[in-house]
C-alpha cells in the first residue's frame, strides 16, 4: 500500500487511517448525545451546517485501553454512503507515507482491532495497523440475546 496515512491514537494504541478517506481533522465545540444509540455512537455534532455522527473509535474497537484525554474532542471526518462521520480519537499524531504493501497482522490484537485492521503498513514511525473506516463506523457486531 502506497500513499499517505493519518496516524492517530485510539485507546492508547497508535494506528493509521488512509488519508485519502479523511476530509478534515477538527476539534468539536459541542456534541449532543443520541438517546438509545449504540454505545459506540458518541453523539451528534454540526460541521459546516451538516450533521456529523460522532463514532467513538475506542468503543467501536471494543478497546480496553486508557480513556481518551480530556479536552475538546478531536475527530477525523470521513464520508460513508453520503453521510458524514467524525471518528473520535485520542490524538492525531502525524501524516506519514506508507511504504510497500500491507502486511498481514502477526499478532492477535484484542477486541475489534483484528476485525478493523486491513493490515500493517511500514512507515517512518514504524509498523502501523491500517484501520478500515467502514468497520469503525459500523461498530462492534451486535450481540444476540441469550
Amino acid at each position: 500500500m502506497n500513499g499517505l496515512l493519518l496516524v492517530v491514537t485510539i485507546g492508547g494504541c497508535r494506528a493509521a487511517i488512509r488519508a485519502a478517506e479523511v476530509q478534515s481533522v477538527v476539534e468539536l465545540d459541542a456534541m449532543a448525545p443520541v438517546p438509545r444509540a449504540p454505545v459506540f455512537v458518541a453523539g451528534l455534532a454540526a460541521l459546516r451546517s451538516r450533521a456529523l455522527t460522532v463514532i467513538d473509535c475506542a468503543r467501536s474497537l471494543e478497546s480496553t485501553g486508557p480513556v481518551a484525554p480530556k479536552g475538546p474532542p478531536t475527530v477525523a471526518v470521513v464520508e460513508r454512503d453520503g453521510h458524514l462521520y467524525g471518528l473520535l480519537v485520542d490524538a492525531v499524531d502525524d501524516v506519514v507515507e506508507a511504504g510497500g504493501g500491507l502486511a498481514e497482522l502477526r499478532t492477535a490484537p484484542q477486541g475489534g482491532w483484528k476485525r478493523a485492521a486491513l493490515g500493517v503498513a511500514e512507515t517512518a514511525m514504524g509498523p502501523l495497523p491500517v484501520l478500515d473506516t467502514a468497520v469503525l463506523v459500523a461498530g462492534p457486531p451486535a450481540r444476540e440475546a441469550a
